[in-house]
């Protein structure tokens, strides 16, 4: 099933570098190994047959990694199968498993993707200053500028959002000092985005329709990429659905209005699920979702 559970979770607390060839392989590999062998020690396992890997920005920074991580998990592991995927396309089988439609995978950052099982189509997830509309960090930002649109006494402004605003971050002069000189500004940003929907909750206009913004833009990233025939499915994945009923609602409504023939379901599991859902079809051999060199690319090594 979609939302399987992955028996023995480990997880690193440091992320991936980048360089100048995108994710950083070896990186990858000195966190991955230990982590790896223990579990297969665990089980008493001589060798890791399959390995999925689901990495965000691969896409876009995943050369490195389609190059050299295939061959160092033969070497280290005696791996067979590895499948690469972008991690919105294990988003995608976290949340649906192998049926067409649209998944919109919403945290932080924002990307939608959608398979009719012949291909892939993506939009957005590009960045917080190029795109990741109706995300966490777009609300974030547009509630800390309807805060100091408030302090500065212009329109657009909310004296409830200027007031959650100060709460978090002190004096709003002293803002713009605070958040761009940092390497995690858009998580900053997010941060802010469940202060947004508390306001809308208790009533506040401007958050209101900063909610009803976000939800427009996600129902228009999920049309994008959801196919046009039959009855597909979309659904919502990442950590935004805990904002509720102020996003959520409105996002019901904005899906219904731009995607008249889909049929709106919760998500049956998260990205990890999706992972393994992938390696297990690839070990049955029944996967049958579409192969991408970007978003989902499989490498088989030759045998001993």
């Amino acid at each position: 099933m979609p939302g399987r559970e992955p028996s023995a979770p480990r997880a690193s607390r440091e992320p991936v570098r980048t360089g100048a060839r995108g994710i950083d392989p070896g990186h990858l590999l000195e966190q991955l190994l230990p982590m790896a062998r223990a579990l297969a020690d665990s089980y008493g396992l001589e060798r890791v047959t399959t390995v999925v890997v689901g990495a965000a920005g691969l896409a876009s920074l995943g050369d490195a990694l389609r190059a050299q991580l295939p061959g160092a998990l033969a070497r280290e592991l005696g791996v067979r199968t590895v499948a690469l995927a972008a991690d919105a396309v294990t988003a995608y089988v976290g949340a649906l498993g192998p049926r067409p439609g649209a998944v919109v995978a919403a945290g932080t950052g924002l990307i939608a993707i959608g398979t009719d099982l012949a291909g892939w189509r993506r939009a957005d997830g590009w960045g917080h200053l190029l795109g990741d509309c109706g995300s966490g960090a777009w609300i974030g930002r547009a509630g800390l500028e309807a805060a100091l649109r408030a302090f500065d006494g212009r329109d657009g402004g909310s004296a409830a959002l200027r007031a959650r605003a100060e709460e978090r971050f002190g004096p709003l002069p002293g803002l713009p000092g605070q958040l761009y000189p940092r390497a995690d500004r858009p998580a900053v940003l997010a941060s802010f985005a469940p202060h947004v929907a508390d306001c809308a909750a208790a009533g506040d206009p401007v958050a209101v329709a900063i909610l009803r913004a976000a939800a427009r833009h996600m129902a228009e990233s999920a049309a994008a990429v959801c196919p046009t025939a039959g009855g597909p499915l979309v659904a919502l994945t990442g950590g935004l659905s805990k904002l509720g009923d102020p996003l959520l609602v409105p996002l019901t409504e904005e899906l219904a209005r731009s995607l008249p023939r889909a049929r709106q379901v919760p998500a049956e599991g998260d990205p990890l699920h999706g992972a393994v859902r992938v390696a297990s079809d690839l070990v049955t051999g029944r996967l049958t979702l579409p192969g991408d060199e970007k978003l989902l690319f499989v490498v088989r090594t030759k045998r001993d």
